[in-house]
């Protein structure tokens, strides 16, 4: 065990590696006044995608392949709970976003998004499945005939507390379609958990909630409001405020209505402007939302994974939820590619790489 003590200014910020189960976990130097740990708690995952912790207490983990696994976050260890089979992955295609029934205990559901072939139609669908407490079975279609692609497939999952099953698509390199309201590409949609639409959407019988995305690849709730991380093309990915009924501007607009022909489209159809935006683009991905004593400095702020710039970022929000008010690199580079992030209930942090090979379950937790 190796102990790094880093003086910067009047701020100690002290970084403690240890060994965990398969992997040596790199030491990083987080530029931040929270004093944490970082480590590995597992290795040798291909393509993950999503990581969240569930109401069982264990982490649960897709990979694009189509594999669903279980992790125990005491000891790493890795238990797949499903491999399903009509899983294609082509590019940034695959098994994507996943989350479990809020009353798991009770209701053991397992909503999962994935790409297939329909025909020799390359196509997204909305599954939910049952957890027997070994494997997933009984596979119900919520959403069927969602366009994929090699890249721009979304997708993350997310159930409000109203139990309503909130998902993210991408244009699927279309990029007409996110301004078409009778497509599903895109999107913020939102539907019921039996894949109903609910009768206050934007449109009745239309499971759209808001338009004009690209590809966003993190939801997260928090201040009672709906977050989104979305990708730009070169320049402005987004971290935005998802709000019902809403264009968010692609691809009309990029980032912030700033230039003249982007101010004319917003004024026109009443475009959202970004909390945030990057430029050159960092690709924004898997976010969650801090609100823990564990470490007090990140409470109300929505911690971001990135997979260019490879960073962990903490976006503080200001007490309203509606404006970012600082930005902070807490890791970055070291580990590579960082695809999703998720919050356990006691404050520790969890990452998932994406790099393709040999990808890692990062935890960062407070210096003891």
């Amino acid at each position: 065990m190796k102990l790094l003590i880093i003086f910067l200014a009047i701020t100690t910020i002290a970084l403690f590696s240890f060994n965990c189960k398969k992997s040596k976990p790199t030491q990083q130097i987080p530029i931040s006044d929270a004093q944490i740990q970082v480590g590995v708690l597992t290795s040798g995952l291909s393509h993950p995608w999503e990581l969240l912790w569930g109401p069982d207490n264990f982490l649960w983990v897709t990979e694009r392949d189509g594999k669903v696994s279980r992790i125990d976050p005491k000891t790493g260890n890795l238990t797949l709970v499903a491999n399903i089979n009509d899983v294609v992955s082509r590019g940034e295609g695959g098994l994507l976003g996943m989350a479990l029934h809020p009353d798991f205990s009770t209701v053991p559901e397992v909503y999962v998004a994935y790409n297939y072939l329909k025909e020799s139609s390359y196509t997204e669908k909305i599954v939910k499945y049952t957890y027997n407490g070994t494997t997933l079975s009984n596979p119900i279609v919520l959403l069927d005939n969602i366009a994929a692609n090699t890249f721009h497939n979304g997708c993350r999952l997310l159930i409000s507390s109203e139990k309503k099953l909130f998902i993210s698509t991408g244009d699927a390199g279309n990029q007409p379609l996110s301004q078409n309201i009778n497509s599903t590409s895109g999107k913020i949609l939102r539907i019921n958990l039996d894949g109903t639409i609910p009768s206050d959407n934007p449109v009745s019988g239309n499971p759209i909630w808001s338009f004009g995305h690209r590809n966003a690849q993190g939801l997260v709730f928090g201040n009672g409001l709906l977050y989104s991380s979305e990708h730009g093309p070169n320049t402005d990915d987004e971290f935005n405020v998802i709000r019902k009924g809403i264009n968010y501007g692609w691809p009309d607009v990029h980032g912030f209505c700033d230039e003249n022909s982007e101010k004319d489209f917003c004024s026109k159809n009443n475009v959202a402007e970004p909390l945030k935006a990057w430029t050159p683009t960092i690709a924004v991905s898997g976010i969650d939302f801090y609100n823990s004593d564990f470490i007090p400095q990140w409470k109300n702020s929505v911690i971001m994974a990135t997979l260019k710039d490879e960073s962990l970022y903490q976006l503080k929000l200001n007490p309203a939820g509606d404006a970012v008010a600082d930005v902070t690199k807490i890791i970055s580079g070291d580990f590579g590619r960082l695809r999703d992030v998720c919050i356990a209930p006691d404050g520790k942090v969890y990452l998932v790489t994406g790099n393709g090979s040999n990808d890692k379950v990062i935890v960062i937790s407070k210096k003891l």
